[in-house]
């Protein structure tokens, strides 16, 4: 009997796309308008005041349009960074990158609020149709409101190769259906690892020993308690949905224990999708248990008190107003807060070519010289109506510029392959995804920064071919938008995303 050959191919993924505007070479839209704007005012200013006069606007010309049409590897134009250089010495010259709060700061209630883009959130705790309570973040600044998830995953050890294709599947399948869920505007998966402290383990063992066992599997037991934890990480992961407070554009704002009545009987469905995804058991976190989280990402120091409180049996009693740093201080590429030094990296390019489903296995997983670390991926699904479009213009956009010349590039002809690819997939009914990642690394110590900085630059990074650039000037609202609170940053942008794009 002949033997049965494995024909199995382990999947690739790819074709990560940046739509970009129509226009002329590196320009965009608004800056190709500009361009013709600037041309014709140079003519006029030739004719008027002669060649002094045409070269002076000519030149002017040519330096405006190199501030926004020169950018790096990183995607930013010169514009960009000499723009949030000057916004950080403003903020910083007003004092406003230093917080202090608690009853010695400024703030005249004496909490601990959040500081920052997070500052006005407000938490409330409402029951769903399982009779599970869930928390409920609301950002009366973008009218936004945040469910979010506890998930316990396997991971892909000793998991058949079949099995992870299915979870990758059934993950893209519900990124796909948040497009089609009401008033879902981002979803984020954030995934922590951080030193384990032996509570819970030591809890569960020694509720676990029977008066009458054997004196040698005591013995045994209480060994493994002291030496287990020593160089152990958790790993802990969540998922928030962010949901806007108008059931549709331009609708009414609804109040917040109106939006729980909608949410009681959705979150059921929404979890028992997610399960399918790989993520393990899935709940919504109660109040109680989000601001733990978010009490121990700015006090890292507050981990090993809150897990021997849960040990002991003491309740752990907190509130929104308790979770907040003491006191932080933004630098231009760091960021110090209670017992923690952080510095935080954004995607600015995702991998170039085909990846496999472990490409972050590496990013994601513990290391020694890290205490704590979160990686954050920041998705926006896109409407089914506005995807059609997005994809259309992105495609005609790049069969343009691949036959404006004899003589296309490389670059250009792969690019108009990959924008087919898109609207072809689009077009049968795949869904469409801005996405981003924010990763941060922190430590207790400011000796052990600079190796942290060294470990994600140099070799996390690299190994998932993501390019990551750290947030200069911005460190405390990348360390915000790596917590599970459903922030949506373009929301919180100065100069509008769609300008930002037309340039």
């Amino acid at each position: 009997m002949a033997a049965i050959e494995n024909t199995y191919r382990e999947p690739t993924y790819g074709n990560w796309r940046r739509p970009r505007k129509a226009g002329i070479g590196t320009l965009g839209g608004l800056a190709t308008a500009g361009l013709f704007v600037g041309l014709i005012i140079t003519v006029i200013c030739l004719f008027v005041g002669g060649w002094f006069a045409g070269l002076i606007a000519l030149f002017i010309l040519g330096v405006v349009l190199a501030v926004v049409s020169v950018t790096d590897k990183h995607n930013k134009s010169v514009g960009e960074r000499v723009f949030a250089r000057l916004a950080f010495r403003s903020a910083r010259r007003k004092k406003a990158n230093i917080y202090r709060s608690g009853p010695l700061g400024l703030t005249p209630w004496g909490e601990f609020q959040l500081p920052g883009i997070s500052a006005g959130s407000k938490l409330y705790e409402f029951t769903d149709s399982y009779g599970r309570p869930f928390a409920l973040i609301h950002l009366p600044a973008t009218a936004h409101y945040t469910v979010v998830f506890g998930t316990q995953p396997d991971g892909a050890s000793l998991v058949d190769p079949e099995q992870i294709d299915a979870w990758v599947a059934n993950w893209g399948g519900w990124l796909a259906s948040l497009s089609n869920e009401p008033a879902v505007v981002a979803a984020s998966v954030t995934v922590e690892t951080a030193p384990d402290s032996g509570a819970r383990l030591r809890r569960e063992v020694e509720s676990n020993i029977h008066d009458d066992a054997p004196a040698i599997a005591k013995a045994m037991l209480r060994e493994a308690l002291n030496t287990y934890p020593q160089g152990s990480a958790t790993i802990r992961a969540w998922v928030a949905l962010t949901f806007s407070a108008a059931a549709r554009a331009g609708g009414k704002r609804r109040t917040p224990e109106e939006i729980a009545r909608d949410l009681a009987s959705r979150l059921p469905s929404l979890t028992e999708r997610l399960e399918s995804t790989g993520a393990g058991a899935c709940a919504p976190l109660n109040a109680q248990e989000l601001c733990e989280v978010v009490r121990v990402a700015y006090d890292p120091a507050a981990a090993r008190l809150i897990d021997e409180a849960h040990y002991q049996g003491t309740p752990v009693d907190l509130d929104w107003g308790d979770v907040g740093p003491s006191a932080h201080q933004s630098n231009w590429d760091g960021y110090r807060h209670d017992s923690g030094h952080s510095v935080s990296w954004t995607m600015t390019g995702a991998p170039r070519g085909h990846i496999l489903a472990s490409a972050l296995a590496r990013l994601v997983a513990p290391h020694g010289e890290i205490a704590r670390k979160r990686v954050t991926l920041l998705y926006r699904p896109i409407e089914a109506g506005r995807a059609a479009a997005i994809v259309e213009s992105d495609q005609t956009s790049a069969l343009t510029r691949a036959s404006s010349t004899n003589r296309p590039t490389a670059r250009a002809l792969v690019d108009a392959r990959a924008a087919q690819a898109t609207a072809a997939e689009e077009a049968k009914g795949a869904g469409l995804v801005n996405f981003g990642m924010v990763v941060t690394a922190t430590v207790l110590s400011a000796r052990d920064l600079e190796d942290a900085v060294a470990v994600v630059e140099g070799n996390l990074g690299p190994s998932a071919r993501l390019l990551l650039r750290r947030a200069y000037g911005s460190q405390d609202s990348a360390f915000a938008a790596s917590l599970p609170l459903g922030l949506v940053l373009p929301k919180h942008l100065k100069v509008p995303e769609e300008i930002r794009e037309a340039m």
